[in-house]
């Protein structure tokens, strides 16, 4: 029986959950998958709840939100993919000996499609003796608008992910001054499904974790160009050689597992985060959120990677 498969929103660093896609991946490991997106990030849940979707990719904050709002709440994280934060924080000026002390003095356009980021980078701030309620923060733009405000010179930094960093960069328009992912582990992107369905479908699930496993080690060996070609289709409007440069930089930046294993601590540094920024009081613990039983026995197994 096919399993539905769901995103939550189109990016690029997600490229592994594409490449699987696009490589047939599942099929090699004989599972038949449906791929479809949900109308709107915070909408991904619903589906798997309504049972129109089996498993989606998203990440750890879904499931914790989720079961904050709704003690009855069943969903459970089993395969990470992205294990590091794939935003930027990007300046019109080059900062090289940057640090998150100089936001403070900037006018500052954050993630306003998903709460994660800013969340994350907030939790920085904390950490670092900021008080990240005094920022001079623009909240409400989209991430390709807060790109042309920068150009514009409107906002002197901007919090994006690719590809419009590789597009800034490329125009001179922006400069790198921090790349979230060398915080270290922040779990960002997982599968998750509700507990029935892992359990009454476990065989497929763990065909799927495979097959995932066998395409992180694929993309691993594999090339900025060589990622781009394979996953193209899904990002029309990207030029091919920005793509590729994109993801060489995610590459570069380990934001993508060695395995399907989430660890506990990027599953806790993520609910700090979540915490502090007050989208959950406490978090869901990590015994509850996660359960690596089929990542473990994919590591065991030890597949070789995509033949591609």
């Amino acid at each position: 029986m096919t399993i539905v498969l769901q995103e939550t929103l189109r990016a690029v660093f997600y490229a592994p959950f594409y490449a699987a896609l696009a490589l047939d991946a599942y099929a090699q490991e004989g599972v038949e998958v449906r791929f479809v997106s949900s109308p709107t990030p915070s909408q991904a849940a619903h589906g798997l709840a309504a049972g129109t979707v089996d498993i989606g990719w998203g990440g750890p904050m879904r499931v914790m939100h989720t079961n904050e709002i709704d003690p009855a709440c069943d969903l459970v994280c089993f395969c990470e993919v992205v294990t590091r934060d794939p935003f930027f924080v990007v300046g019109r000026e080059p900062r090289p000996h940057f640090q998150l002390a100089d936001l403070m003095a900037s006018r500052v356009a954050t993630v306003s499609e998903v709460p994660t980021p800013w969340l994350c980078l907030q939790e920085d701030m904390r950490r670092a003796g900021l008080d990240p309620g005094k920022l001079a923060r623009v909240s409400d733009g989209s991430m390709s608008a807060n790109a042309d405000a920068l150009r514009r010179g409107e906002v002197d930094v901007v919090q994006l992910f690719q590809p419009f960093v590789e597009e800034l960069l490329e125009s001179g328009a922006g400069h790198i001054w921090y790349a979230a992912a060398d915080r270290g582990p922040t779990s960002y992107t997982t599968l998750y499904a509700r507990r029935p369905v892992l359990a009454a479908r476990r065989e497929e699930c763990r065909r799927m974790v495979r097959a995932l496993y066998r395409t992180l080690k694929w993309v691993r060996a594999a090339d900025g160009a060589r990622l781009a070609a394979a996953i193209a289709a899904y990002f029309p409007d990207v030029p091919q050689a920005c793509l590729a440069r994109a993801l060489e930089r995610y590459k570069a930046l380990g934001i993508w597992g060695r395995d399907p294993r989430l660890p506990r601590s990027g599953y806790e540094r993520l609910r700090a985060g979540l915490v502090s920024g007050g989208l959950i009081v406490s978090g869901t613990p990590y015994e509850t959120a996660v359960d690596n039983a089929l990542a473990e026995l994919a590591i065991r197994d030890d597949p070789p990677p995509l033949a591609c």
